[in-house]
């Protein structure tokens, strides 16, 4: 998906984390709508600036791919584990956090602070590259 698309979806008020999920929702067995309807919470740092909703949609994906679901299921839950420390590694290597406020320099749960981020163009210029970074890990580790 490239940065482009992204910036029209948020436009359509599509979130992050829908982007994300939307993305992937073949390979989570779900359709896009599913997938948007699970992840519709989460944009913006679960609506009140806290984790990534790039990032809280690409753990959704990987549970959904990787996720353990039985009792005593170890196996599972490791390979699940793996990923997940594999994505938040490579996340790392181009974020300095996973935090929502951190990210954009705003904390979107104050008042008047999702004003300066729209007027400093940080959901249309910012965001998009954090999604699109976040959709070519997961490709990576799928």
């Amino acid at each position: 998906m490239t940065n482009e698309e992204i910036k029209n979806l948020f436009m359509q008020g599509i979130d992050c984390s829908q982007v994300v999920t939307g993305t992937f929702a073949d390979r989570m067995q779900l359709t896009q709508e599913q997938a948007r309807k699970v992840s519709s919470c989460f944009g913006g740092g679960m609506m009140c600036g806290e984790t990534c909703g790039a990032v809280t949609g690409a753990l959704m994906v990987i549970g959904m791919v990787y996720g353990h679901s039985r009792e005593n299921d170890q196996e599972q839950k490791n390979a699940m584990a793996a990923k997940t420390a594999e994505f938040k590694q490579l996340f790392a290597q181009k974020y300095p956090s996973c935090m929502c406020r951190e990210l954009l320099g705003h904390d979107i749960s104050k008042p008047g602070e999702m004003d300066k981020v729209l007027e400093k163009g940080l959901m249309f210029d910012f965001c998009p590259g954090v999604v699109e970074d976040t959709i070519e890990i997961l490709e990576k580790i799928l």
